[in-house]
């Protein structure tokens, strides 16, 4: 089953192997980046007659790998102290005192509590989306983020279910994780963005004492296409499970599985928010998937999620009879509301006949 692919301890220790593994995967990639667009520059204004645009790039890359080397580290750490910051500004979101959002603290610090984790800091964004994320990299950092349209159409229960599978996103290293694959996609999309935007506006040299090149503009696009591609297949290798674990996080926290289901099943369709970039919506509790279904999703979709949750956590869709599940993996959700019931170790006991 999806839910039992990892182990939580075992999720942990890949996800700093992985961490450690996207750094130096967005060196390699600024690397080959640079070397795109310098192949591309080149190839427009043009080499000294006599040298090949391949060799005399190949030259400048190296002379100056050193500085691109120190310009990547210093995005990674500016990335790093300033991502919450950055998250909040590109989204919306806005942090929120104690005294405003009273009760929203007190789910938060009672399920901290429980863990023996340091309690986030809490952020809203006003939309009529259903979602939440969270984002930081370490405990001064960390907070939590829910749309105002989840705080108004979820109940207590299922907000604090939405809370604490943030609060296992930040447990198990997931948020970390996804912070460093926005640093990633970010600083490759804004070269390729900027490179493509301009290149209408310059012409091959071929006049004086310089000479151009189609044949590595051409190189310089596929290189450049390559990184971009490259970006988004670590995207896409951020493991699905970490969903799945961040649901059943959070019916260990809140031992109330049929709570997590609700939310999903309100949260489903609704969770667009307006003008928030790809990355971040990444991060986001439920992102749908597009047209592809979800073969280019980096969340899983409801019904498998809502499957899971009946089937290891022992679920309940709302108002499900009484029975033994019998789930395939191409059910839909009403045919799982029509054979799901209560069976597990958290759920409540299904109600008398009659009662």
């Amino acid at each position: 089953m999806p839910g039992e692919a990892f182990g939580l301890y075992t999720h942990q220790r890949n996800n700093r192997t992985r961490s450690i593994a996207l750094i130096i995967g967005l060196f390699l990639m600024v690397y080959l980046t640079v070397w795109g667009v310098m192949l591309v520059g080149y190839g427009y204004v043009g080499v000294p007659r006599g040298r090949t645009v391949l060799n005399f790039v190949g030259q400048r890359f190296w002379a100056w790998l050193p500085f691109i080397t120190l310009g990547t580290a210093a995005w990674v750490l500016i990335g790093f102290r300033v991502n919450v910051a950055l998250i909040e500004a590109v989204s919306g979101a806005e942090g929120v005192t104690r005294e405003a959002q009273p009760k929203l603290y007190r789910m938060l610090e009672n399920l901290c509590i429980s863990r023996g984790m340091v309690t986030p800091k809490l952020a809203i964004i006003q939309s009529d989306a259903l979602n939440a994320f969270a984002s930081g990299v370490n405990d001064k950092q960390f907070t939590v983020t829910l749309t105002t349209g989840l705080i108004e159409q979820l109940n207590d229960a299922e907000i604090e279910a939405v809370i604490a599978h943030e609060l296992t996103h930040i447990r198990n290293g997931d948020v970390r994780l996804m912070v460093i694959a926005v640093v990633i996609a970010g600083i490759i999309s804004f070269v390729g963005e900027v490179v493509f935007r301009n290149l209408g506006r310059v012409r091959i040299s071929s006049d004086g004492d310089k000479k151009g090149s189609g044949f590595a503009i051409i190189l310089g696009f596929a290189v450049i296409a390559v990184a971009w591609l490259l970006a988004v297949l670590i995207r896409l290798s951020l493991s699905r499970a970490r969903e799945y674990l961040a649901d059943a996080g959070a019916v260990e926290l809140t031992k109330n599985p049929d709570a997590m289901i609700s939310a999903l099943l309100k949260i489903s369709g609704r969770a667009d928010i307006d003008n928030v970039p790809s990355g971040v919506m990444d991060m986001c509790f439920e992102n749908d998937p597009d047209d592809f279904a979800d073969l280019f999703s980096t969340h899983p979709s409801v019904t498998k999620r809502v499957q899971a949750l009946v089937q290891t956590a022992g679920g309940r869709l709302p108002q499900a009879p009484p029975g033994p599940p019998k789930i395939s993996e191409r059910q839909t959700l009403p045919e799982i509301a029509e054979t799901s019931a209560a069976h597990g170790p958290w759920s409540r006991p299904a109600p008398p006949a009659g009662g």
